[in-house]
């Protein structure tokens, strides 16, 4: 495995929530521009990508639990937006700025080639989901606080660089939640920095699931017993595309007991 290929392994780890370009002054405006206008290699994508299947899976479907989100699929803009916000220290993850400096992508056209890649693999709809509590809460949190930017199916908005949602775990989901919340996502939008302050416990984990039930379009799903043709001898032994149940959290566990009492 070459280093360039080494340090791209866990650089795209974080495709998800709002991050406009538009919000990002600190952003290296010029390499992002530059790299949605270059005509992407498909031959170079396909090479670079090689280092992220180790993490993400051939596929790009990711692993349920948090770590590795699935980034088949995601927009283009977003996933160029992300890398060089990495690149350039915005997201707030010293430990991952190397994995995206000159040394590893050496250019625009190294950033354009890879996200054209992630961008047309086909999706899975077996990601993980939430414990599903209460649907029609989470339903209405994103009703009321997420579309705006997000769109009603979780489709993101390609121009704005707004990720697309569905089809993501929910392990993923919390965790970067959390982390906007708490502002360790240095690159989150302001407006939803703000406006998620008042979410606790509860809140999160209903809208997030409801959030991880969103299904991708027909038109982007892989076929059923599809695999990634440009890795035909991968071990896909460890990557299981399963939905996963969460055990409750103590907060939960206790309003599902007080429900139950009829004491609610």
């Amino acid at each position: 495995m070459s280093c360039k290929q080494y340090f791209l392994i866990v650089a795209l780890a974080a495709c998800c929530f709002s991050v406009s370009a538009s919000d990002q002054t600190a952003t290296d405006t010029s390499e992002f521009h530059k790299a949605l206008t270059l005509t992407p290699n498909a031959d170079n994508g396909r090479e670079i990508y090689r280092s992220c299947a180790t993490c993400h899976g051939p596929e790009g479907w990711g692993r349920p639990g948090g770590e590795y989100p699935q980034i088949a699929g995601q927009l283009r803009n977003v996933i160029i937006k992300q890398l060089i916000d990495i690149r350039e220290g915005n997201r707030g993850n010293p430990m991952m700025r190397p994995f995206t400096d000159t040394r590893t992508l050496q250019s625009a056209q190294d950033i354009a080639d890879v996200a054209e890649y992630i961008a047309k693999l086909p999706m899975t709809n077996q990601n993980e989901t939430g414990p599903g509590f209460d649907p029609e809460h989470g339903r209405k949190l994103y009703q009321d606080n997420c579309t705006d930017c997000h769109g009603d199916r979780g489709e993101g908005d390609e121009k704005k660089a707004i990720p697309l949602l569905y089809g993501q775990h929910f392990g993923y989901l919390v965790r970067q939640f959390h982390w906007i919340q708490v502002g360790r996502r240095k690159n989150a939008d302001k407006d939803m920095v703000e406006q998620i302050q008042g979410f606790h416990g509860r809140d999160i984990t209903d809208v997030m699931d409801y959030v991880s039930r969103l299904s991708p379009p027909k038109e982007k799903l892989a076929r059923p017993g599809w695999t990634n043709p440009d890795f035909p001898h991968f071990d896909r032994g460890r990557f299981r595309y399963v939905n996963v149940e969460m055990p409750p959290t103590p907060e939960e566990q206790a309003f599902e007991e007080k429900t139950a009492s009829g004491n609610e």
